[in-house]
This record gives C-alpha cells, structure tokens and sequence, in this order.
C-alpha cells in the first residue's frame, strides 16, 4: 500500500526534513512540494493525493485558510512551530499536529496511525468521519475534546465562558456563546436568547415564549422569539 504524500511548507529546510523522514517509510510515495499553498491548491486540482503535511504560517494563503478551501480533503498532518492553531486546526478534523522540530519517532508515530486507519477503513474513513460530525473544544490548558454535534442539547453563557450540555455530560470552556454558537450549522442549531443556543431537534415542547428540553423549560427573548419559533416549526414539518 504506498501513499501518495504531498508536503506544503515556505522553509526548505523543514521541507528537507519531512522528506527525509518520507524516504524511510516504504508505504509512502513523495510525490511532490510546495513552497505555498496556492501551487499546492493548482496541483490538487488534477492529482489525487492520500497525505498532505501542511505548514501553517506561509505567504498569500497559510495552511489552515488553504485547509478550508479544499472540498475532500486528503488526509491532512499539520507541521508547524506554533502550538496555538492546534484546535482550529483539529475542527478542520486534521489526522494529526506534529510541532517543529518534528522528531522522527513522533513522524512515525502520525504515520503508523494513518497506516492504521487506511487498512481499518479503506477510502471511505473520511467519508465515515462526515457522517458523525464532531467539534473539539479546550476544555482546560492543553485537553482537546471531541464532541459530536448531534449529542449537544444546549450551549450557556457565562459571559466569558460557556457551559455545553450533551447527552454524555457537560463541558466548560472558554469562548463566548456568540462565537460558538457561529461555529454551529445553522439548520441544527439556534440561539434563542442572550444565554442559551440550543439544538433544535431536542426541542420537545413550545409554550408561549418558552421552550422545553430534557424536561427543563427555558425562556425564549423577545428579540429571538418569531425566529425560534419559525425555525422550530419548519424543521419539525
């Protein structure tokens, strides 16, 4: 099984790196690199690649915005020097963030998962993936934690922070309601106060100007209150 491997990255000597790190491991076949991520973009156009190690800090376009621009993706390893992309970088649902200077063993490490996965799941891992939507949020300094979309009943504000219900257990963390609620898909989810987004189809009882979920009734704002409801009722025909 040889993977075909493309490496995106403005250093040289990291691109050197990478593939000297690539030539050691038989399953995979360099197939090329790219100084930036617009030459990388017009290639992918015609070429079918499995792996691409992606920088992020490049010129005219860095490797997270290059990320978003890619319709299926291939499976995508993040290098860079920079620790602080690393959540952003796991809700674009990148296989993997290798920090610079990137050991060998740690490569390796990336590379045998993939391994793992491709004979596990084939070609349609990344389509089983798309299936189940997830997000991950920092739940402390370092924690990333996955949640899946379709188990979050309700998001609350703590002005700072937000508080996320699932159906699994709760999350604290640090973001305001606003981004987050931005960051859902606006035909599963909807903010229906200064305080609360909430997940539409969880929604069991509309009464006046509230809401009821898991048996605990919330208040829709009046400001929120013909959108909710709209929504609410649209999705349920």
């Amino acid at each position: 099984m040889d993977l075909k491997v493309i490496i995106v990255d403005d250093e040289p000597l990291a691109i050197n790196v990478i593939k000297n790190y690539i030539g050691q491991v038989k399953e995979l076949e360099l197939v090329e690199t790219f100084s930036n991520a617009v030459d990388a973009s017009t290639f992918l156009q015609s070429h079918e690649v499995d792996i691409i190690f992606l920088d992020i800090n490049m010129p005219i376009l860095d490797g997270l915005e290059f990320l978003k621009t890619l319709h299926e993706a291939p499976l995508i390893v993040i290098t860079t020097a920079h620790e602080e992309f690393a959540l952003e970088s796991f809700e674009l649902e990148v296989i993997d963030y290798l920090v610079k200077p990137i050991p060998f063993p740690r490569f390796l490490k990336s590379v045998n998962r993939i391994l793992k996965l491709k004979q596990a799941h084939g070609p349609t891992e990344r389509n089983n993936a798309n299936e189940h939507p997830s997000i991950f949020v920092k739940v402390d300094k370092k924690k990333l934690q996955k949640i899946y979309l379709d188990e979050i009943v309700v998001v609350e504000s703590l002005k700072d922070y937000i508080r996320i219900k699932t159906t699994t257990g709760k999350y604290i963390v640090h973001k305001t309601l606003s981004s987050f609620t931005e960051e859902l898909p606006a035909d599963q989810f909807i903010r229906i106060h200064r305080s609360f987004t909430i997940s539409i189809d969880k929604v069991q009882v509309v009464e006046g100007n509230s809401l009821e979920i898991d048996n605990t009734r919330y208040t829709i704002g009046r400001s929120y209150l013909n959108d909710v409801k709209a929504k609410i009722l649209n999705n349920s025909i």
